[in-house]
């Protein structure tokens, strides 16, 4: 019996795939695209920081000592935490006050400036919170593409 040679079928794509979108031809991107004086440049690396907001939500209350925080962010290590606090203060959003006591006391609380980012981080979590779904969905089909 002869073989016959399967032509493959035509590939259509799927209403579901998404669709490029039809624009005009956009402009190339200058070097100086980004203003230099622009204040987000020095702005603090909240978002990018696994334990920032989470320390600050802990703050929010009022002054925490050390240990007090180690509870609820669990699987901080000593040595992150320290490295986290250490990187807010710097950015002037975390005071670290040091109490003459035996034993000593050491207390970090949100500064005026940490209290300001509670309005735009409450923004944040609203926003993560209502697409939530939509982004777990990309990130899924994302993995499932590699």
């Amino acid at each position: 019996m002869p073989q016959t040679a399967i032509e493959p079928l035509p590939l259509e794509p799927s209403p579901l795939a998404p669709q490029p979108l039809e624009h005009p031809p956009l402009a190339p991107l200058p070097a100086d695209f980004f203003d230099p004086d622009c204040p987000v440049q020095t702005m603090p690396v909240l978002g990018g920081k696994k334990w920032t907001w989470k320390l600050m939500r802990c703050l929010e209350g009022g002054p925490r000592r050390f240990s007090e925080l180690r509870v609820p962010l669990v699987g901080i290590t000593a040595k992150v935490l320290a490295e986290t606090l250490r990187a807010m203060e710097h950015d002037g959003v975390v005071s670290r006050t040091e109490y003459a006591e035996n034993p000593p006391r050491v207390e970090y609380a949100l500064t005026p400036l940490g209290r300001s980012l509670l309005g735009p981080m409450d923004a944040v979590c609203g926003w993560s919170r209502e697409h939530l779904a939509a982004l777990l969905e990309a990130r899924e089909a994302y993995e499932r593409d590699e």
